[in-house]
């Protein structure tokens, strides 16, 4: 099972894509800017995009996506968008009302779009893409409702991305008993900014090392959503906490692997 890192950063700079990752060729899981670096016949190719939540940093690529391929489908039906359903309430609402952005919910036809929404709920389990990889919707304690997901490979190991969140003792209790391989959990701000986190419902160093204790011995933790520019900072402060954790931060371009 391959994961491609289109995009890992907490806000955009030179080099610094936001949230997405492709899982095998036809799976999206949120749709950050990192979405912009794939062909056009890569880009053709997914027919799942599975958001996380409604923040424009993770839905960004919706959008643009489905104006890049939708002469380019040939005939794969709509893109099937999976979303908690107050995330594709404010997709209606807000992005996809013929005035932000045309409606490629009824584009090119009504009968024939290029994007269909799906509601899903925390503890629901998904088969998708070609693959038909089970992936499970896990809860997110975020700004706005949220979640996160959990693929499983073909071994039986997961991998878990655990979207945006801050202290979440529901995901702890949701992975309980899961072979966890790969941990992509966020940290979005420096200590310094531990307020602005709390507020927003992001990690900092210090919350972060306190769920990282749930973590069982050889899972690979992988830091994403840091913003730019405070990674060497993010990186002391946690090694501090937590000295003999070893974790990495994800990096647009590199593919993830999990058998």
């Amino acid at each position: 099972m391959n994961i491609r890192i289109l995009g890992c950063s907490g806000s955009i700079a030179r080099d610094c894509r936001t949230t997405s990752f492709l899982l095998d060729d036809d799976v999206l899981i949120d749709a950050g800017t990192g979405v912009g670096d794939l062909t056009l016949d890569e880009l053709a190719r997914i027919d799942h995009i599975l958001l996380s939540h409604s923040h424009l940093d993770h839905v960004l690529g919706v959008p643009l996506l489905a104006d890049s391929v939708m002469r380019r489908r040939n005939g794969r039906g709509p893109i099937q968008v999976h979303a908690l359903p107050e995330t594709l309430q404010v997709l209606r609402q807000h992005l996809f009302n013929d005035q932000l952005w045309p409606d490629f919910t009824r584009l090119p036809t009504a009968v024939r779009p290029v994007l269909q929404l799906k509601p899903l709920a925390v503890g629901d389990r998904l088969t998708l893409g070609a693959q038909q990889r089970p992936i499970d919707v896990l809860p997110a304690s975020h700004a706005v409702p949220a979640c996160g997901y959990a693929v499983q490979a073909p071994s039986g190991r997961v991998w878990v991305y655990t979207g945006d969140t801050g202290p979440n003792p529901a995901l702890w209790e949701a992975l309980q008993g899961r072979d966890v391989g790969q941990l992509v959990i966020e940290v979005a701000f420096a200590e310094a900014d531990r307020a602005v986190a709390a507020d927003s419902r992001h990690h900092c160093p210090s919350t972060l090392a306190s769920e990282l204790r749930h973590v069982a011995a050889g899972v690979e933790v992988l830091l994403t959503h840091i913003k730019p520019g405070e990674l060497e900072t993010i990186r002391f402060q946690l090694a501090e906490r937590l000295p003999t954790l070893a974790f990495e931060a994800l990096q647009a371009g590199q593919t993830l692997q999990l058998n």
